[in-house]
């Protein structure tokens, strides 16, 4: 079986490890940002729901000491560190495709000269208790979809491999509108929830969140049907709103990196959308929300 290769030792690589560690499958976790670093070994614990425990001994190493990656190659860094990773990666990479497990807009242009290149959209979320030990929520399968090169069988292939009791994927025909239904949910927990200092599960508790993030998706979705994507208003709410309830007491990515004093991805969610937009007065919410998010993370 070919071995999987997960650069990225956050909180959904972790997880990612584990369940395919699980399922008898070859995997590898990278941590991109560190160069030389010794081959370990290391006991990863994941909570969840229903307090049900799984744990695998994972190898972990750093991508410095590969020449080349010959397999499944996961990307689960954050979207701002794509540009360095994927210099780095392009005289480790022949044939092996490369699959973004990546919130926002537009993150795959740095990669699209590899031969074969994947979006996931991630409906899941895992936060970290210590460096070993994680609460894992799935919400729903996730779905991957093809991005440039590849086929069918190929993304069949790469789904299949990926999947896992515990950690669901799946084939997508069209991965496009689901991309943009999550980055639209997403600048909405990513931006209202750090600036409220608040948890994912505010929108179904509290309804002015709930209106708010209401304002949020309507400007979104103007600016989504102006790229040619066409989402239903009441489809994208119904996803929110079981987001929220589902992630109840988790705090979402950003607020996580912004209380641990590290850059967000706030640029490809709330700042790409408004920059996308044909006319600025349609996205002001969106584009402030976003800016002050992005200004919370430099003070």
């Amino acid at each position: 079986m070919e071995p999987v290769y997960i650069i990225g030792a956050g909180a959904i690589g972790k997880v990612l490890a584990v369940c395919l560690s699980n399922d008898g499958k070859k995997v590898v976790l990278l941590r991109g940002s560190v160069d030389n670093g010794e081959t370990h070994r290391e006991n990863i614990r994941v909570t969840l729901p229903l307090q049900e425990i799984i744990e695998a001994e994972v190898t972990i190493d750093t991508l410095s000491n590969y020449r080349s990656l010959e397999g499944v190659v996961v990307i689960c860094i954050k979207s701002y560190g794509n540009a360095a990773l994927a210099d780095t990666l392009k005289d480790k990479i022949s044939y092996s495709p490369v699959v973004l497990f990546q919130n926002g807009l537009d993150v795959e242009q740095v990669f699209m000269d590899f031969p074969s290149v994947y979006r996931c959209v991630l409906f899941a979320t895992s936060q970290p208790v210590s460096d070993t030990k994680l609460n894992f929520k799935p919400v729903a399968v996730s779905p991957i979809g093809r991005i440039g090169g590849g086929d069918e069988t190929s993304l069949g292939h790469i789904a299949s491999l990926l999947n896992t009791p515990h950690f669901g994927f799946r084939a997508e025909g069209d991965i496009q509108p689901i991309i943009w239904k999550k980055a639209i949910i997403n600048s909405v927990f990513n931006s209202v929830c750090p600036l409220l200092e608040t948890d994912n599960g505010i929108f179904h508790r509290n309804p002015q969140a709930l209106q708010i993030a209401e304002s949020l998706v309507t400007e979104c979705l103007c600016v989504a049907e102006q790229q040619g994507v066409n989402l239903n208003r009441t489809e994208v709410m119904d996803s929110l709103l079981l987001i929220s309830r589902s992630s109840d007491g988790q705090f979402i990515s950003t607020l996580q990196d912004i209380r641990s004093h590290r850059p967000t991805e706030i640029a490809t969610l709330n700042l790409a959308i408004a920059g996308m937009a044909v006319k600025e007065q349609t996205v002001i919410q969106t584009r402030l929300l976003g800016q002050l998010t992005l200004l919370k993370s430099q003070l």
